[in-house]
């Protein structure tokens, strides 16, 4: 079950107006949208740097984004298949997609998976916490993210990385 339309519908409402508020809609289907990438991508690496693009994508589309009454996540899962077909042509890989369908977890479950995710971001180190809300909750570039914080692109890159291996590590002991 995904969240109720009406708090998803403020919830995107909200983001359209500030795009800071675009957090809440990635919290709540960061997880999903990056196993479904996952599942189609041949590397960690790759699944990561996908995931990252159909966040973005949605940020910058969100103000066309209009409310029909089905999920934001299925507009994810759209930006997210042809994200997964452009990083394949990018990395010459063909097109052959499995078909795997997405299983839809029960509410508490989706509810406890948030949950962790805020306390596991929160519990990061502070360089880390600041680039992981700054390039998806924010949907900087690394390269703004970089002058923003007197780093250079591969020192932000690495922080990224560090930062989704910790949450990555966390959720699954959370979650095992």
């Amino acid at each position: 079950m995904v969240e109720s339309e009406p708090d998803e519908k403020l919830l995107i409402e909200a983001a359209q107006g500030d795009p800071r508020c675009f957090a809440d809609l990635y919290r709540m289907h960061f997880d999903r949208v990056y196993a479904y990438v996952a599942r189609r991508v041949a590397t960690r690496s790759d699944a990561q740097d996908v995931t990252a693009e159909v966040f973005q994508q949605a940020l910058a589309g969100l103000r066309r984004f209009e409310w029909r009454g089905i999920p934001f996540l299925a507009w994810l899962y759209r930006i997210a298949a042809h994200a997964v077909i452009e990083h394949r042509h990018r990395s010459g890989r063909g097109l052959t997609m499995p078909a795997v369908p997405a299983l839809e977890e029960p509410e508490h479950e989706k509810t406890e998976r948030r949950a962790s995710l805020y306390r596991a971001v929160r519990e990061l180190p502070a360089d880390q916490r600041r680039v992981i809300e700054m390039r998806f909750a924010e949907g900087r570039p690394i390269a703004d993210i970089a002058r923003t914080l007197g780093r250079s692109q591969g020192a932000v890159k690495q922080l990224q990385l560090r930062a989704l291996d910790r949450l990555r590590a966390r959720l699954d002991e959370d979650h095992a």
